[in-house]
């Protein structure tokens, strides 16, 4: 499992080609060869991007799902909808395909967003949005999901 760390601004070019940051590039380094998934985010307005490992190890979680209940294929076809497998160039940059720009609403500024284990893709507006929504009940939200833990529960 990798822990990402950062968040990056850049700008798309028309062809939907987005650069990656020489310090986000240094942390993929390891997955570069295996290449990389890119899906729409489930709860938010983005894209995420799983290096191969990430994906193999989350369709192994949705591979157990039973596909005679239909929420469970209905799940399945959503989750996978608009999955697309993408590289680096040569110039550090992906290809982020049409489909999934316009989902995201990215046109130009683009935020790289590190969530643990994959790179969040957001337009810069949307990302704002979010991240100042979030902000507003975040001591709340904090309390509520990490109050309750224990160390030996996190680790």
């Amino acid at each position: 499992m990798i822990n990402l760390i950062g968040t990056y601004e850049c700008k798309a070019d028309s062809k939907g080609r987005v650069p990656f940051s020489a310090a986000l590039k240094k942390q993929l380094q390891p997955f570069l060869n295996d290449g990389f998934v890119i899906k729409r985010a489930v709860f938010q307005p983005c894209l995420e991007l799983y290096s191969m490992q990430e994906w193999n190890d989350m369709m192994q979680k949705v591979n157990k799902l039973n596909r005679f209940v239909k929420k469970n294929n209905d799940f399945i076809r959503r989750f996978t909808a608009g999955v697309k497998m993408v590289e680096f160039d040569a110039a550090g940059r992906i290809l982020i395909p049409k489909d999934l720009c316009d989902f995201a609403g990215i046109q130009k500024q683009v935020v790289l967003s590190s969530a643990v284990n994959i790179v969040e893709i957001w337009d810069k507006e949307k990302y704002e949005k979010a991240v100042d929504d979030a902000t507003v009940d975040f001591a709340d939200l904090a309390e509520e999901v990490m109050g309750n833990t224990t160390e030996d529960e996190i680790s």
